[in-house]
C-alpha cells in the first residue's frame, strides 16, 4: 500500500533545478527521514507534498488528508491551546473532546486553557503535533520540527513522535539535518543531493536504537559520507601489532 508516489519531480528557481527528476515512494505507515545540505531542496519537496508549492514537472501523488509540522509551532497567539489544536474543525462537544484527547496524547491536557505565550518551546511544539494529529492524517510532514529545541527536549520530542507514529500509523516524511535523529526514528533514510536521491536505505538497526550500537555507527558514517562529511574512524581498542617490526 503506497501513501506517497513521486515520479520525475522537478522544481526550478531561476536557472537552477532544485528538484531534478526526483523519485520517491513512501508506504502507508512508513517513516522516511530525508537528509540533505542546506538549499538541497528538502523543504521544497515537503512543501510540494503538502500542497504549499507547485512543481514544474513530474507527478506527486499524496493522500487527501495530510498535515505539516514546521520548525516553528505557528500557534495563533489570540487563541488558547485547545482552540489552536481544533482550529478549522467544526465547533461542538465532540470536537472539544477530540482536541482534549489529542492534548492528553502529548501530555498537555492540563494546558487546554493556557495561552500560547505561557508555553515553553517544547510545549508549543507538542501543541503543534496535537493540532496535526487531531485530523488523523494519512501523511504527516515534519519540517525540522525539533531544530530550535535544546538537546534534552529534542530527545524527548523524538520519543514522543515515535510513540505517536506507532499509535496513529500515518506515513511520515521527516526533513532534518540531524543524521542521528534520522537513524533513531526512521524506517528508511534518504539523502537528497543535486536534485535527486543519492541514497535510499532501510534502517535495520534494532529498536530501541542506541547511538553506540556498531550498526548505528556504521550507518551514520555512510550517511555522513553521502552528505560529503567524512567522519573520523572510531578509535581502536586493540593494541597495535608489532609483528614484522625489527628491533
Amino acid at each position: 500500500m503506497t501513501a506517497v508516489r513521486v515520479r520525475g519531480l522537478r522544481r526550478v528557481f531561476g536557472d537552477r533545478a532544485v528538484l531534478d527528476g526526483l523519485d520517491l515512494t513512501i508506504g502507508r505507515g512508513e517513516f522516511v527521514a530525508l537528509l540533505g545540505a542546506s538549499g538541497s531542496g528538502k523543504t521544497t519537496l515537503l512543501r510540494i507534498l503538502g500542497a504549499l508549492d507547485g512543481a514544474d514537472g513530474g507527478e506527486a501523488l499524496v493522500p487527501a488528508v495530510r498535515t505539516v509540522v514546521f520548525q516553528e509551532p505557528r500557534l495563533i497567539p489570540s487563541k488558547k491551546v485547545l482552540a489552536n489544536v481544533t482550529v478549522g474543525l467544526p465547533r461542538g462537544a465532540e470536537t472539544r473532546e477530540t482536541g482534549l484527547r489529542a492534548l492528553a496524547e502529548v501530555g498537555l491536557e492540563r494546558h487546554a486553557e493556557a495561552w500560547p505565550a505561557t508555553l515553553s518551546g517544547g510545549e508549543a511544539q507538542r501543541v503543534a503535533l496535537a493540532r496535526a494529529l487531531v485530523r488523523e492524517p494519512e501523511l504527516l510532514l515534519l519540517d525540522e520540527p525539533f531544530a530550535a529545541l535544546d538537546a534534552l527536549t529534542r530527545l524527548r520530542m523524538q520519543d514522543l513522535v515515535g510513540e505517536l507514529r506507532r499509535i496513529h500509523r500515518p506515513a511520515v516524511l521527516l526533513v532534518t539535518h540531524d543524521v542521528d535523529e534520522a537513524v533513531r526514528l526512521a524506517d528508511r533514510v534518504a539523502v537528497l543531493r543535486d536534485g535527486r536521491l543519492v541514497t535510499d536505505e532501510a534502517v535495520t538497526v534494532p529498536r530501541p536504537r542506541d547511538p553506540g550500537d556498531p550498526a548505528f555507527t556504521a550507518l551514520r558514517r555512510r550517511l555522513l559520507a553521502d552528505l560529503g562529511v567524512h567522519a573520523p574512524e572510531e578509535p581502536s581498542t586493540t593494541a597495535p601489532s608489532l609483528e614484522g617490526v625489527s628491533a
